[in-house]
């Protein structure tokens, strides 16, 4: 095992003259790049230090990066939880429409009018606020207010509340002429 490091890699043919000739000169290079710093009195970095501390700050924000994305990922998964536990109280709590429900109830929903058929019952409690409307993939379902309430703390987008009536100003002139919530047009 005579020899230098590159003598023994030139015979084991791991690597080549040109190349060892090239690392050589840079070596050289350096030398005298750092010998000239030294006597003009500047200091004299070491290119071992700097690489050391350029890998820390590699590191550093792959951490933070890393951290990031573990962050959106909890965020991401708390969300579909949250979708989740909503879904599943709307298909649970659902009041079945009867099939000869006859009355047409509009509602708003995505800035465009929406209709359910419902029975005269059901329609009273939705006006008078005793029923929300709960929105799964495009089809709607009758919810009742206290789950109603529990679905729109998580995700208020997926119930649709209709206001209950309102007291009625004293110096409002028409406040005798009410419209009735079921008028048909």
């Amino acid at each position: 095992m005579a020899g230098s490091l590159k003598d023994q890699l030139l015979k084991a043919g791991l690597a080549d003259k040109k190349k060892a000739k090239q690392i050589d000169s840079e070596k050289r290079k350096q030398q005298k790049q750092q010998s000239k710093a030294r006597k003009s009195g500047q200091q004299v970095e070491d290119n071992n230090l700097s690489l050391q501390a350029k890998l820390q700050e590699e590191r550093e924000q792959k951490r933070q990066h890393d951290r990031l994305l573990n962050q959106q990922r909890e965020a991401e998964k708390r969300e579909r939880e949250i979708t989740a536990q909503c879904r599943q109280m709307i298909q649970q709590q659902q009041i079945t429409l009867p099939g000869d429900a006859d009355v047409g109830y509009n509602f708003v929903y995505d800035k465009k009018i929406k209709k359910i058929y419902v029975t005269d019952a059901l329609q009273k409690q939705l006006s008078r606020g005793q029923l929300a409307i709960g929105v799964l993939d495009e089809s709607f379902y009758l919810v009742p207010d206290k789950f109603a309430d529990k679905i729109e703390q998580r995700r208020p987008d997926m119930v649709i509340r209709i206001q209950a009536e309102e007291t009625v100003d004293e110096d409002d002139p028409y406040a005798d002429f009410k419209i009735p919530d079921d008028l048909m047009w």
